[in-house]
């Protein structure tokens, strides 16, 4: 019988059950946390790359749109204010455009072959469905009215020559593509003329 339970004798070389079990406890503690660590990096790097999509869309889509014609008015033969009429493009999220440019939510510059004007005067005026505040929304539509730059439509300092001369208006909303709108006044400059 000696023999039999000598396999029992005390010995360091065992490994007891408990052992085992807290050695195991603290792999799969360890192998929790790691794997933790690195969804959550995952996690972050999925989210910032689709943040990072988003925006480009954003700065991609033209966010606003020209509805209806674009319309010159003029004085004394001389074309001062351009109106035109936007709304948001399908879509798109609700955009502050400020009261005027002077808030810097929307810029609009104006060029011709005798000037430029990176940020023109212009104001605007909600027709139609408005809601009584500055933010362009669906279904609503804002009219721009858009003052020509002294400097403008002019040859060598001829105030009267203004016909057929071609301009271009560039819409630049806070977030969102340009909106570039480009006509040429008719052969006779009346008070009010639709530019197509």
């Amino acid at each position: 019988m000696k023999g039999i339970f000598s396999i029992f004798r005390k010995d360091e070389k065992a490994f007891t059950g408990l052992e085992s079990a807290i050695v195991l406890t603290a792999f799969v503690v360890v192998a929790a946390v790691f794997s933790y660590v690195i969804l959550g990096a995952g996690f972050t790097t999925s989210d910032t790359a689709k943040s990072t999509i988003d925006e480009g869309v954003k700065q991609t889509t033209s966010s606003v749109g020209l509805a209806g014609d674009v319309i010159a008015k003029s004085n004394e033969n001389k074309v001062n204010e351009i109106i035109l009429t936007l709304q948001l493009t399908a879509g798109q999220s609700p955009m502050d455009i400020g009261v005027d440019s002077s808030e810097g939510m929307m810029v609009v510059s104006y060029s011709d072959s005798a000037a430029y004007e990176a940020n023109t005067t212009w104001a605007q005026e909600f027709i139609g469905n408005n809601d009584g505040d500055n933010i362009l929304e669906q279904h609503e539509k804002v009219q721009i009215t858009i003052q020509v730059p002294e400097d403008a439509m002019l040859q060598r300092g001829n105030m009267t020559d203004v016909v057929n001369r071609e301009f271009r208006l560039e819409v630049k909303p806070k977030v969102g593509a340009i909106v570039p709108i480009t006509r040429v006044t008719p052969p006779q400059i009346d008070n009010v003329m639709n530019l197509k």
